[in-house]
């Protein structure tokens, strides 16, 4: 029988947490200060409407139990909003002055003035500035619960507790979490070759994709599956949160350029893109993978023009589109699809 315990205690020792009680006040000057990054690469930007905002400043002054802010901790000692940037950009949206240096970070240019409260309707109309000194200390000196996050913590587990407690309106990609949990070197680089005009040419994105971390997930996903292809099992989640993880770590920049420009270089000279055929107007990621990868694999073995003649005809034949549907992750039609499009552009 499995050992319960022991895997519990193993897992909990990935995680470290500290809690804090802090008030209001003690948040926006953090957020002033630059210690709180209130609107990481991660985060949706400040989008509650007026009347939710006076909500929550509602049941702030009626001492009413909110959500606790959760937080991650980096390593040079600054926190940034997992769970709570609407809670957060309310505050700083009431509380600020218009030259308030928290007041840059929510894009709001002037402060909220209270609307159809349900218990404080003598408040309605009023701005924080329209209050009493005594009630403005009353509202800033109350205490919210703060989670952070340690940096300490396991990276993969940073991204899984990303996901349980990213509870915004509009759900994050995973890109979007490992532009957080992975920041560095690594997810600045991929990000700079996703403006590559080349790669922007040759992968067909629809207008939401361009905005929530698709094209830099390409990207990773590229030299994932170039790079460390015998990894993949199954999940492809799990497959780049290692990669990214490792290549975070340790990685050939200048070697890994080259080959993503050539690449993609030659990949640009497809009419229509990386896509089944003309018309099609957005880029499969499964298609994408195979293509990309088993060009990169070609240019690799030192053939610099790739074949790419009959292109649409065979991306398009049977035997690829079964390689391409239905239970793609698997790793036989994985590895298969990539040497399918390794001997086309060969000549093979």
């Amino acid at each position: 029988m499995p050992d319960l315990q022991s895997q519990l205690n193993e897992q909990k020792r990935k995680v470290d947490f500290n809690t804090y009680d802090m008030s209001l006040k003690e948040l926006v000057s953090m957020i002033s200060d630059g210690i709180i990054n209130i609107s990481p690469d991660y985060q949706r930007q400040f989008r509650w409407g007026e009347e939710r905002q006076s909500l929550l400043i509602e049941s702030l002054f009626l001492g009413i139990p909110v959500p606790s802010l959760f937080m991650a901790t980096n390593s040079d000692g600054t926190w940034e909003v997992i769970d709570g940037v609407q809670r957060l950009s309310t505050v700083v949206n009431f509380v600020s002055d218009i030259d308030a240096p928290a007041r840059t970070k929510i894009g709001k240019p002037t402060p909220l003035t209270l609307i159809d409260l349900e218990k404080l309707t003598n408040f309605v109309g009023k701005k924080f500035n329209d209050l009493s000194l005594s009630l403005q200390r009353e509202f800033l000196l109350k205490p919210i619960k703060v989670i952070t996050l340690s940096d300490k913590s396991d990276k993969l587990v940073r991204f899984d507790l990303f996901e349980r407690l990213n509870t915004g309106g509009v759900k994050l990609t995973d890109q979007e979490i490992r532009n957080c949990i992975f920041k560095g070197d690594f997810i600045n680089f991929i990000k700079e070759l996703s403006l590559m005009p080349e790669f922007i040419n040759s992968v067909k994105l629809n207008s939401q994709q361009r905005t929530d971390g698709t094209a830099e997930e390409l990207v990773l996903r590229f030299f994932a599956c170039f790079y460390d292809k015998n990894s993949f099992e199954h999940s492809v989640k799990e497959f780049l949160n290692k990669y990214a993880e490792k290549a975070s770590a340790q990685f050939n920049y200048r070697e890994a350029e080259r080959i993503f420009s050539e690449t993609f270089s030659q990949l640009n000279r497809l009419p229509h893109g990386i896509v089944k055929a003309m018309g099609k107007k957005s880029t499969s990621v499964v298609l994408f993978e195979a293509v990309s990868v088993g060009a990169a694999e070609v240019i690799s073995n030192g053939i610099h023009e790739l074949n790419i003649e009959s292109f649409y005809e065979w991306v398009s034949h049977p035997d690829f589109n079964k390689l391409i549907t239905g239970a793609t992750n698997s790793k036989p039609k994985f590895e298969n699809r990539i040497r399918f499009c390794f001997e086309r552009f060969s000549g093979q």
